[in-house]
């Protein structure tokens, strides 16, 4: 069977009754274009079949109308909703984002990012403030808008849209303090590599000692953080000191764990143990123990650094400033304190 030949830019513009050079530029949504042009290139590309070429125009020096979004999982919700977020702000735009996950991993990270350049992306979103040297002049070099995000505690390179990790650890602590609990203690997943999670440990023994307290107990554990872990780990703390009155987790899935060991093991949560997360996830609704956490807006995040992205490619002034602080995660308490 003949195979169909791929369809032009050429086969586009006969389509549209239009140029070839204004089918292309009606496709990259070029804004001396009109929009009823640019509706009739779009409509003739989908009856032709047209897909276009992004190496080409990368080639040519264009920029492409990709998105790179750099984040350190996609099996966490947390990055999930993220995503949803960044989809949400180019959507109608044409942009297209393209993921790339680091697993908290520097070098990975600085391979990624290198890459993604390579295409001629018309942005990047790349989480966090703490990247490796060499990767910090990639970025200081790529000409592009970048939009980091997720954290506020550092100096961005460009814009930044996030919030305050140091900030979110000291009202956790503010807030198990106003609930009486003297003999708190920590466990944390990971924190070598997670760096927003050690920002908020520091946040919260700095506020701590402010208030003249220190941590009974702390536990790290090089490994990424898990529910199986969350159980583990507090079954140890509460061997090595059996009078703690609460624990702050660097996430909701360890205080989840901690949920667990708590009902299988008949400890009163929170009458006696007062457990505390970070994130605010649906997960801790669902359980039949309270967590303190903290609720974190992971989608205006997304959607806010992805409009900013499209703004600054289409020559707009961008929608947002240039550093976007939200205020510290809302502090609430799952099934109620």
């Amino acid at each position: 069977m003949d195979e169909k030949p791929r369809a032009t830019l050429a086969d586009v513009a006969a389509a549209a009754g239009v140029s070839k050079m204004t089918a292309s530029r009606a496709l990259r949504g070029a804004r001396d274009v009109s929009s009823a042009n640019i509706e009739k290139v779009r409509q003739a590309a989908k009856i032709v079949g047209y897909v276009g070429n992004h190496l080409a125009s990368a080639l040519s020096g264009q920029r492409s109308n990709l998105i790179g979004v750099v984040v350190p999982s996609l099996t966490n919700i947390v990055f999930a909703e993220v995503l949803a977020g960044i989809a949400a702000g180019i959507g109608g735009s044409r942009m297209q984002p393209v993921f790339g996950v680091t697993d908290y991993n520097l070098d990975t990270e600085y391979d990624i990012i290198r890459n993604m350049l390579s295409w001629s992306p018309a942005g990047l979103i790349v989480t966090g403030l703490d990247q490796a040297d060499n990767t910090k002049d990639l970025l200081k070099t790529a000409d592009i808008p970048i939009v980091q995000i997720m954290d506020t505690d550092g100096t961005p390179g460009d814009a930044c849209v996030g919030f305050s990790h140091r900030a979110a650890g000291a009202a956790m602590a503010d807030a198990l303090i106003g609930l009486g609990r003297r003999r708190i203690g920590y466990v944390g997943c990971n924190l070598t590599k997670d760096t927003r999670a050690r920002k908020r440990l520091d946040g919260f023994k700095s506020t701590l000692a402010d208030r003249g307290h220190t941590l009974a107990l702390e536990i790290i554990h090089d490994m990424p953080s898990a529910i199986a872990e969350g159980r583990a780990l507090t079954a140890r703390a509460l061997t090595e000191k059996p009078d703690l009155d609460a624990i702050f987790y660097s996430n909701d899935d360890l205080a989840a764990g901690a949920a667990f060991h708590c009902l299988s093991h008949g400890i009163d949560a929170p009458g006696s143990l007062q457990l505390a997360g970070f994130n605010g996830l649906d997960l801790v609704e669902s359980l039949p123990v309270s967590i303190l956490t903290s609720k974190t807006p992971r989608r205006q995040i997304g959607e806010n650094a992805a409009r900013h992205i499209v703004d600054a490619s289409g020559g707009r002034a961008p929608s947002q400033a240039p550093i976007t602080q939200y205020t510290a995660p809302i502090i609430v308490a799952a099934k109620g304190v």
